[in-house]
């Protein structure tokens, strides 16, 4: 964490002035599209597109340099590339990433564990953290994610995770809160405490484009939304996790706050650093500065795979001045991690809970 908060000063200049130009510090590889779900609050499935390959993700990897300190690899589901392992391993030497995320439905439950264990042993200097993903208990969560047995391979994934005992290894669970599960927030947490995760997340469901989903309406109410926060705000407080848990609970806290702020007054409440200190690239190789309008600022595949000429490129300085003017504002929780490192009020109110919680 001290890496990143380090690099927070040159951030904000990039920001202020656009120097000295930086390339971003949280990156989510999107490397497939397909899924084995079929979820009520995702149609990503729907989507296809012709992937980057293994050789091509490793010149991305390399124009990135050490630049990245948070990746996430993601989909669609990641684990449906049987290159997986080899393109984390790949990411892993090229970028030296201090945190490695890879969310996953579970589903695979005969072979997510072996994946995850070459992982974890062969990226030894890195956090590596996996999410995997409960909406609801039993055939509730069945429902949403639009598979039969999909609860009980997920419990069984996260069972055989959690006895992998790799010391540079977290798994936590994470859930989307949307209109289909919101009254059942309650019951849904203490049954996943229950399994003692290394950490628990939620995020609000969205319409996004990446997601294939707008128009679903899959928002909840503010109302219902707000006391889903306020409950688990107050829960939360009282459980015990791992150092990292411990790390994504305090920031989860102020995130949620944050989350009830935006959702009632319509306006980035902070400032936002997508298309700045993070980005995102989808399994074609087009690069986002923000996932909820995927809006292509170039392809990889026609600049040779050089992330930056891309990043510090004409068509990219525009659609920061629009970032930054606050004509746009979400909850979106991967990037408004990275905004929140980078407002000093939220980082301290973070700072506070985490040395509040350590004291426990």
């Amino acid at each position: 964490m001290l890496k990143a908060i380090s690099t927070i000063p040159s951030y904000y200049l990039f920001r202020s002035i656009g120097w000295p130009r930086k390339l971003p510090m949280n990156l989510t590889f999107s490397i497939t599209n397909r899924c084995n779900s079929r979820c009520k609050t995702c149609h990503i499935y729907e989507k296809k597109s012709e992937e980057l390959d293994l050789d091509e993700w490793k010149r991305v990897f390399h124009s990135l340099g050490r630049a990245p300190f948070w990746i996430t690899i993601s989909g669609g589901e990641p684990f449906l590339r049987s290159d997986l392992f080899e393109l984390v391993r790949s990411a892993y030497e090229e970028c030296h990433p201090s945190i490695i995320n890879i969310p996953t439905n579970g589903l695979l439950s005969d072979r997510i564990p072996s994946v995850v264990k070459e992982i974890a042993d062969y990226c030894q200097r890195t956090q590596i953290v996996v999410n995997l993903s409960l909406d609801g208990v039993g055939e509730d969560h069945d429902t949403l994610r639009g598979v039969l047995g999909n609860y009980e391979r997920a419990i069984e994934t996260f069972k055989a995770l959690k006895g992998l005992g790799s010391p540079n290894l977290s798994i936590g669970i994470h859930t989307v809160i949307s209109k289909y599960n919101i009254k059942r927030i309650p019951d849904i947490f203490e049954n996943i405490m229950t399994l003692r995760p290394d950490s628990y997340v939620t995020e609000i469901a969205e319409e996004r484009v990446e997601l294939n989903n707008v128009g679903s309406a899959i928002t909840p109410d503010l109302s219902d939304y707000v006391a889903a926060i306020d409950f688990l705000t107050r829960t939360l407080k009282k459980d015990h996790f791992d150092q990292v848990g411990r790390m994504t609970r305090a920031l989860r806290l102020e995130y949620y706050n944050l989350v009830k702020k935006i959702l009632k007054e319509n306006y980035q409440v902070i400032p936002c650093y997508a298309g700045i200190a993070s980005a995102q690239i989808a399994p074609d190789g087009s690069v986002w500065m923000c996932c909820v309008k995927a809006e292509p600022i170039g392809n990889l595949r026609k600049v040779e795979y050089d992330f930056s000429k891309i990043w510090l490129s004409e068509n990219a300085k525009s659609i920061r001045r629009e970032i930054k003017s606050g004509k746009c504002y979400c909850p979106l929780a991967n990037a408004t991690y990275t905004s929140m490192l980078h407002h000093l009020p939220t980082l301290s109110r973070v700072g506070w809970n985490l040395i509040k919680m350590s004291r426990k």
